[in-house]
């Protein structure tokens, strides 16, 4: 990998999926298939690899495991297969982070890019008028923040290499996809060139929007540190991404939120 995540985790090709480290803990992988991603894909008889990405939810070191518990964190990581979905890159579902029974609250997910480059591509809403619409360009090492009730999907700008990343998030995780699959995805699809160019497209379900196509920001007010592996930041203070699965906590922060 290009980017080395704060403990021993390495994604596999063949098969597809993430070897553990001594030390170590993470499940059996979830692969999706192309088939049950189509409903969300610009085209969905397109071709394109299969399974599109694995996910491994909780990985980390094994004695970080009973306080993740105690602090209701989870790790999660994915890796994707280089490749098309038609004339879309490889991607995931459009989804919005269901209401936490702990928090009340839809919650937020904070992204790292360990290898490939990553496009973070969020709404405000998966309603007729999705509100802001931001695209956020990342490369390995950077840091890109989703908000709470946002909707999302995280989309490999590369066809030519596999895409890795990990992932902070409410460990009462659930995804809802109704609000995005009634639209037939996003409001904005990104599509690839023969030669790699990427060319953003309104999906024509939704009313107008603008979208905003950026580099990550520093989250200087959640004391986030750039260039530090996000596992590493929790190690030092495991109080540090508390906002994840307590977004109240912070709600001053999402107002007029900023990715």
């Amino acid at each position: 990998m290009n980017f080395y995540p704060g403990f021993d985790i390495i994604p596999t090709r063949q098969p597809m999926g993430f070897a553990y480290g001594l030390g170590v803990f993470g499940p059996e992988v979830e692969n999706r298939t192309l088939d049950s991603i189509r409903m969300s894909l610009r085209n969905p008889l397109c071709a394109g690899p299969d399974p599109v990405y694995s996910i491994a939810m909780d990985v980390g070191k094994k004695e970080h495991l009973p306080q993740l518990e105690q602090l209701h964190l989870l790790y999660g990581a994915v890796t994707y297969a280089a490749g098309r979905l038609g004339e879309e890159p490889v991607r995931s579902q459009g989804h919005i982070h269901k209401v936490s029974p702990l928090s009340g609250w839809s919650t937020p997910e904070v992204y790292e890019i360990w290898s490939g480059r990553a496009i973070i591509y969020m709404q405000e809403t998966a309603n007729d008028r999705p509100g802001k619409c931001f695209a956020v360009i990342a490369n390995p090492g950077e840091v890109v923040i989703v908000p709470p009730y946002w909707a999302h999907a995280t989309i490999s700008a590369d066809p030519e290499q596999p895409l890795t990343f990990g992932a902070w998030c409410d460990r009462e995780y659930g995804f809802e996809y109704d609000g995005v699959r009634a639209h037939n995805g996003l409001a904005w699809f990104l599509l690839l060139a023969e030669n790699g160019e990427i060319r953003w497209q309104k999906n024509p379900n939704y009313l107008d929007s603008e979208l905003i196509v950026k580099s990550p920001e520093i989250y200087n007010q959640l004391g986030i540190e750039p260039g530090k592996p996000i596992y590493t930041q929790f190690e030092e203070n495991p109080r540090k991404f508390l906002f994840v699965p307590q977004p109240q906590s912070v709600k001053e922060v999402w107002i007029d939120f900023i990715p």
